[in-house]
């Protein structure tokens, strides 16, 4: 099994600032984001935003453990990359785009390479099935976050 990558777009009726302040707030991002069981802050930045971060997610098959180094782009765009983990490889973003009229995109995108053994769970169907889990968890769960 190769590379499991994808990208989900919502529009959300939040100003963008808004939108990337809830996904920016990494720590708190299990109340919202479906997928992610538990996050761990290992390491902040002069903002006091979590950098290096231990989370656990729920991918369907396995609960997958990484832990990731975050870099912000405030309003527009958050980016991670795995430094260890289950995956062989996992690199991911928000990009945040306004709209106008207090409207804003978001793009949650994953890039995941999980390796020969949970490669192995994720064969046929199951790839789909988990790649629209992760992403569509996160967008929508951001999207309902940012309106309430």
């Amino acid at each position: 099994m190769g590379v499991i990558k994808g990208d989900k777009s919502v529009e959300i009726d939040a100003p963008i600032e808004r939108c990337y302040e809830i996904a920016a707030d990494v720590e708190n991002s299990v109340e919202w984001q479906g997928s992610l069981k538990d996050v761990e802050v290992l390491e902040r930045d002069g903002d006091r935003r979590a950098v290096l971060v231990e989370t656990e997610s729920d991918a369907k098959v396995k609960t997958v453990k990484a832990v990731l180094r975050f870099t912000y782009d405030p309003p527009t765009g958050i980016r991670w990359v795995q430094e260890k983990g289950d995956t062989k490889a996992l690199t991911g973003w928000w990009t945040f785009e306004d709209l106008g009229g207090g409207r804003t995109r978001a793009t949650y995108g994953l890039e995941a390479d999980p390796g020969r053994m949970l490669g192995l769970l994720l064969r046929g169907p199951a790839e789909s099935k988990v790649r629209d889990f992760l992403l569509g968890s996160a967008a929508e769960g951001l999207k309902e976050k940012a309106e309430a």
